[in-house]
C-alpha cells in the first residue's frame, strides 16, 4: 500500500497532490500506513478514502480500485448501516465502538454475510477542525459462525440424546434444525427402511411440496450409495429463501447418515446452503459435524426401540410361559385323578381282594402318585403367582398352634435320621390372619427342606412376637449355603451346585414359593447362613388385617385348593432316610432255573430315589445280585472297593453325580472298563450323545420297561463274559472325549422329576399284570386298564414336553430312511382303534400302499397319531375318515371328522404354540400338538392346511413329497 499510494494520481482526487495536503492528513496516512490492524482513512466531504495492507484484504475484489474513491462507492451495499454511524462521529467528534457488527458485503461475487467489531474516530485537519473519519476494524465473521454453528450442535446433542423411538427422534433432531435458519435455510431428513427405500421422516424449512418425487429433485439413491455431493441450482426445482436478507438459496448438500459398522447408510440428510456465506471449509466441516450428530442420535433411538422391542419380546414370552405351565399342570391334573382314584380303590380293597406282592406295589405306585401331584400342584402355585392369580383367603388364625401342627408331622422322620426336633412355639397374644392353606405350603416347605440338607445336629421350629410381627424360625445345623449364593437363593428354578443333601431331586421352585406365599401375607423372610454349621430362615408377619386386600378377608375359594397336608411331604422325606453305606440284597427267591445255574454277577445301582431303587433290586435280583447306594459317592466308595460286574447309575444324584462317579470309576485303574449303564429323564438324542459321550456303555431314558432294562443289563454282561473269554489282554477302547455336562433348563429338571414316578407306574403296572394272570381279574382289570390308559396320556404327554423343549432349542433332529408309509399309518391305526370302539366313534380307512418315501417313522407316526386322536376327540361320536393316496411325486394324508370343527377365526392360529380354536377349549389339551404337527411336517419339506367338512366338522390335509427331499439323516428340526 506504501507503493500504491506513491504511485496514485491523487491530484484528480478530491484531496489534490501530496505537496498539498495538510501535515495533520500525512500524519494520518503514515500512521495508517505503519499499523499492521485494519483501518481506513476517509478525508473532505467527498469521504476519500486511504487504507493499509490488512484493510485491503477485508474489502476483497473492491481493492486496488477502492483507493482514493469516496467510501460510499466502495461499501454501498453496507452503507445504511455504516452511514450514520460514520455521520454521527463527524458530526459530534465523540468516537464509537460496534462489536460483532453484521455487514452485507459483496467482496467475493455475491452477497456476503459477515461480522465486523469496529471503531470510528474523527479525524482532524491543522486548524482543528473534524474534516474525516479514522476506522479501526477487525473481521469475527469465523467466530460469530463458529459460536452459532456450535449452539446448534449443542441443541442437537440435547435433544437427540434422550431415550425414545426413532421417530420422536427425527422430530426433535428437526426442530433443534429449525431454531438456527441462517445456518441450514431448508433440511429434509430421510430414513432407510427395511426394504431399502428412503421414507421422508422429517422436513423444516420447506413451505412448499416438491414438483415429483424426491429422488427426482434431490438424487438420494447417490447419497444411498455413501456418496457425499453439492446440488447446485436449487432455485430451478423450488422456490426457497433463506439468509439475514431471504435471498434465494441455490445450492443444498447431500449427504448419507452413516450407520454402524460398513453397513448401508441409516439415510440421507439433504440440507441448504445459506445464499450469504460460501461453502468454505468450516461450512463443510460443520455440515459433517452436524450429520454425524443426527447419526449417533438415530442410532441411540434404533438401540432404545431393539431394545424396547426386546423387553416387549422378552415379557409376551414370559406371558406364554405362564400360560403353558398353567395349561400343562391342569393337563397333568387329570390323569393323575384317574390313577389315584383307581388305586386308592383298589388298595382299600373296594375292588377286591389283592395278593400281597400286588398290593405292596400298588403302594409303591400310590406314593409316587402322591409325589407326582405335588410337584404338579407346585407347577400350577407358580404359575398362578406368574399370572396374579392366587386364590387367597384370609383369616384370624392361632399362628404357633398351626405352625406346630404342620411342623410336628415331620418329628418322627427326623429322628428316625438321628436329629434332634425341637418345637417352641409358645401362643401369641392374638391371632395373624392367615390363608391356612398357602400358610401349610410355607411351614412343609421350610421344615422340608431343613431335613434334606441337615445329616448331624437337629432342626428347631420357633414361633415369637416382636414389634407388631409374628416370628417364625426355622433353624438347621445342616450343610449351609455359600455366601456367594445367598443373594438368589430366593431366585425361582436356582438350586445350590454341589451341595450335599439327600436327594438330587427337586424342581428349584420350593423356596421362591416360599417368598411369594410370605409377600402375599404382608410378610417378609429373611436367610442367614454359613458353610458347615446350618441355617436359619425368619419369617415376620404384621398382626392384623390393614395390609390385606380387603377383598381376600374370609373370601370363598373360586379356584380349587393345591394343598395336599402334610403326609406327602412327610413321606418323601422318609424316603429320604438311607444307610451311609451301600446295601447288598439277599438273593430273590424266585430266580429263575437258567438264572441258578449260572455264577450270579454282582450290579451296583445307584440311585437317590428309593422307590426308584428298590423297584430295579426287585427286577435284577431275580438274576443278578445287586448292591444299592443313594448317591455317587457311596457307590464310588463301594465299587473301588470291592469291584461289581456291572454298574447301573442315575445321571441327578446329591453330593457325585452319574457322570462324575463314570470319570472316577474310569480313572482308577481296577475299575476302567466297568460296564457302566446310566439312567436318565433327559430324552431325546443329544442327551443319550452327551452320556454316550462322557464314557457311558449304555444310556436309558426314563421312563423304561423291566424287560428293556433286564434285556440291556444282560446284554452288557454277556459282552463282558465274551471279552474276558477272548481277549483278556486285549487293551480297553480309548475312552470318548468327555464333554462338560450342560446345566439342565427347568423344563429338564421338571421331566426328570415328572419321569421318575411315572417309570415306577409302568414298570409295577407291568409287574401288576404278571401277579395278576392266575388271579380272577374282574373290577381289578378294568381299573388297571384304566390307570394303564393314563399313564400313556402322561407319557404322551411328557413326550410333548421334551419335544417343546427340543423344538425351541433347535436341538430335535430327524433321522430320515426309505419306509413305506402306509405301514406306519396302518399301526397308528391299529393302536386308536381301542379308543374308536370305546368312544363309539366308527373309523374307515382307506389307504393306497405301498407308498414308499424317505420318513422318520417316529415323527410320521407322531403326526398320525395327533390327527387322529384329535379327530376322534373332537368328533363327538361321529364317523372319522382317514385316507392315505399317491399325488404324482407326492403323497395326501387325510383325516375327516364330523364334529364341532374349528371356527374361521380359529384357523390361522391352531398352529401356533399354546393356541386352541375357542370351540375346543372346554376339552382341555396344552395346544401344542398340532404345532408339534407343523413342525414335523415342514421339517419333511411338507404342508398342512386345514378346511371344513361340509355338514360340520374339520378335515385336514397333509402334502409330502416322496423323492426324499424330506431331509437327509440328522436333519435339524428348528
Amino acid at each position: 500500500m506504501h507503493a500504491r499510494l506513491r504511485a496514485h494520481d491523487w491530484a484528480s482526487t478530491p484531496v489534490g497532490p501530496v505537496e498539498s495536503w495538510p501535515q495533520s492528513l500525512k500524519a494520518l496516512v503514515r500512521t495508517l500506513l505503519a499499523s499492521r490492524y485494519p483501518m481506513v482513512l476517509t478525508w473532505g466531504p467527498s469521504l476519500t478514502q486511504f487504507y493499509n495492507d490488512a484493510y485491503s484484504k477485508l474489502i476483497g475484489d473492491k481493492h486496488p480500485a477502492a483507493l482514493g474513491i469516496d467510501i460510499r462507492i466502495t461499501l454501498a451495499e453496507a452503507w445504511d448501516t455504516l452511514g450514520p454511524m460514520v455521520q454521527q462521529v463527524m458530526a459530534t467528534g465523540v468516537a464509537n465502538w460496534t462489536p460483532a457488527l453484521l455487514l452485507l458485503l459483496e467482496r467475493s461475487g455475491y452477497r456476503e454475510e459477515s461480522y465486523f467489531s469496529v471503531s470510528h474516530a474523527p479525524a482532524e485537519d491543522d486548524e482543528g477542525r473534524i474534516v474525516g473519519m479514522l476506522g479501526v476494524c477487525s473481521e469475527v465473521t469465523e467466530q460469530v459462525l463458529s459460536e452459532r454453528r456450535l449452539r446448534l450442535l449443542r441443541d442437537l446433542v440435547s435433544r437427540g440424546g434422550e431415550r425414545r423411538s426413532v421417530e420422536r427422534t427425527c422430530d426433535a433432531l428437526v426442530a433443534a434444525i429449525s431454531e438456527h435458519p441462517l445456518d441450514v435455510p431448508f433440511a429434509l431428513l430421510y430414513l432407510r427402511g427395511p426394504d431399502g427405500t428412503l421414507t421422508r421422516s422429517g422436513a423444516v424449512g420447506l413451505e412448499v411440496e416438491l414438483e415429483g418425487n424426491d429422488e427426482d429433485v434431490w438424487g438420494l439413491s447417490r447419497a444411498a450409495g455413501g456418496e457425499t455431493f453439492l446440488l447446485e441450482e436449487v432455485e430451478r426445482r423450488l422456490s426457497l429463501t433463506g439468509g439475514p436478507w431471504k435471498d434465494p438459496v441455490r445450492s443444498a448438500l447431500v449427504i448419507p447418515i452413516a450407520s454402524s459398522g460398513q453397513s448401508a447408510p441409516l439415510g440421507v440428510l439433504v440440507a441448504g446452503l445459506s445464499p450469504n456465506r460460501a461453502l468454505d471449509e468450516g461450512y463443510r466441516s460443520f455440515y459433517e459435524l452436524l450429520v454425524g450428530q443426527v447419526s449417533v442420535a438415530l442410532r441411540n433411538a434404533q438401540a432404545y426401540e431393539e431394545e424396547r422391542r426386546r423387553a416387549e419380546a422378552l415379557a409376551e414370552l414370559d406371558r406364554a410361559k405362564t400360560t403353558f405351565f398353567s395349561n400343562i399342570s391342569h393337563e397333568f391334573r387329570t390323569p393323575l385323578a384317574l390313577m389315584l382314584g383307581p388305586l386308592e380303590d383298589l388298595l382299600t380293597g373296594r375292588a377286591g381282594s389283592l395278593p400281597q406282592a400286588a398290593h405292596s406295589e400298588l403302594e409303591l405306585i400310590h406314593r409316587n402318585a402322591g409325589r407326582l401331584l405335588r410337584l404338579v400342584n407346585s407347577l400350577l402355585d407358580f404359575s398362578r403367582l406368574e399370572a396374579g392369580r392366587i386364590d387367597a383367603s384370609y383369616a384370624p388364625a392361632d399362628f404357633s398352634a398351626l405352625s406346630a401342627d404342620l411342623a410336628s408331622s415331620f418329628r418322627s422322620a427326623v429322628e428316625r435320621a438321628g436329629l434332634t426336633f425341637t418345637v417352641d412355639c409358645p401362643p401369641l397374644s392374638q391371632p395373624v390372619y392367615l390363608d391356612r392353606d398357602l400358610w401349610e405350603k410355607v411351614v412343609l416347605n421350610l421344615v422340608s427342606n431343613a431335613f434334606k440338607f441337615t445329616f448331624r445336629g437337629g432342626i428347631s421350629v420357633r414361633t415369637r412376637e416382636r414389634d407388631g410381627h409374628a416370628l417364625l424360625e426355622v433353624r438347621d445345623t445342616g450343610t449351609g449355603i455359600p455366601a456367594s449364593e445367598l443373594p438368589r437363593i430366593f431366585e425361582r428354578f436356582h438350586r445350590v451346585k454341589d451341595t450335599r443333601s439327600r436327594t438330587h431331586e427337586g424342581t428349584g421352585i420350593g423356596l421362591s414359593l416360599v417368598r411369594e406365599l410370605v409377600k402375599l401375607h404382608g410378610g417378609t423372610v429373611h436367610v442367614h447362613s454359613t458353610e458347615d454349621e446350618g441355617t436359619t430362615f425368619t419369617l415376620e408377619l404384621p398382626f392384623g388385617s390393614a395390609h390385606l386386600p380387603a377383598e381376600h378377608l374370609r373370601a370363598p375359594r373360586l379356584l380349587e385348593s393345591t394343598a395336599t397336608g402334610a403326609p406327602p411331604y412327610v413321606e418323601e422325606a422318609r424316603r429320604w432316610t438311607v444307610e451311609d453305606a451301600p446295601a447288598r440284597e439277599a438273593p430273590h427267591l424266585t430266580a429263575s432255573p437258567a438264572a441258578t445255574d449260572l455264577t450270579r454277577e454282582r450290579v451296583l445301582l445307584a440311585d437317590d430315589n428309593a422307590d426308584m431303587r428298590d423297584y430295579i433290586r426287585r427286577v435284577l435280583s431275580p438274576h443278578f445280585e445287586v448292591e444299592t447306594a443313594p448317591d455317587g459317592q457311596v457307590a464310588l466308595e463301594s465299587a473301588l472297593a470291592h469291584p461289581p460286574d456291572l454298574v447301573l447309575s442315575d445321571v441327578m444324584m446329591p453330593r457325585l453325580d452319574g457322570v462324575g462317579l463314570l470319570r472316577a470309576l474310569r480313572a482308577a485303574p481296577h475299575t476302567k472298563e466297568l460296564p457302566i449303564l446310566l439312567l436318565s429323564a433327559r430324552a431325546g438324542e443329544e442327551a443319550t450323545l452327551e452320556g454316550l459321550a462322557s464314557g457311558a456303555d449304555d444310556y436309558l431314558i426314563k421312563p423304561f420297561s423291566a424287560r428293556e432294562l433286564l434285556a440291556r443289563v444282560k446284554s452288557h454282561l454277556e459282552r463282558v463274559r465274551m471279552r474276558r473269554e477272548v481277549a483278556r489282554e486285549r487293551a480297553h477302547v480309548e475312552k470318548l472325549v468327555e464333554a462338560v455336562q450342560a446345566r439342565d433348563d427347568f423344563l429338564s429338571v421338571a421331566s426328570h422329576e415328572l419321569k421318575t414316578p411315572l417309570a415306577a407306574f409302568q414298570l409295577n403296572l407291568s409287574a401288576m399284570e404278571r401277579d395278576l394272570r392266575q388271579a380272577s381279574q374282574g373290577n381289578i382289570g378294568e381299573r388297571l386298564k384304566v390307570a394303564r390308559r393314563s399313564v400313556r396320556r402322561m407319557a404322551r404327554l411328557i413326550e410333548l414336553l421334551l419335544d417343546v423343549s427340543q423344538l425351541t432349542t433347535g436341538r430335535l433332529q430327524l433321522t430320515p430312511t426309505q419306509v413305506d408309509l402306509a405301514t406306519i399309518v396302518s399301526e397308528v391305526v391299529a393302536a386308536s382303534e381301542e379308543e374308536a370302539r370305546r368312544l363309539g366313534t366308527p373309523l374307515a380307512v382307506r389307504l393306497e400302499s405301498p407308498l414308499e418315501g424317505s420318513f422318520d417313522p417316529d415323527r410320521m407316526g407322531q403326526v398320525v397319531h395327533h390327527l387322529l386322536s384329535n379327530a376322534l376327540k373332537f368328533g363327538q361320536g361321529r364317523p372319522v375318515e382317514l385316507s392315505l393316496r399317491a399325488e404324482g411325486n407326492a403323497v395326501v394324508l387325510t383325516v375327516v371328522d364330523h364334529g364341532i370343527g374349528i371356527p374361521p377365526a380359529d384357523r390361522a392360529r391352531i398352529f401356533e404354540r399354546f393356541e386352541r380354536a375357542v370351540s375346543v377349549r372346554n376339552y382341555g389339551g396344552l395346544g401344542l400338538g398340532l404345532w408339534v404337527t407343523r413342525q414335523v411336517v415342514e421339517a419333511h419339506q411338507g404342508a398342512i392346511r386345514v378346511e371344513d367338512t361340509p355338514g360340520g366338522g374339520a378335515t385336514f390335509h397333509i402334502h409330502l413329497p416322496l423323492d426324499g427331499r424330506g431331509g437327509s439323516p440328522g436333519t435339524s428340526m428348528n
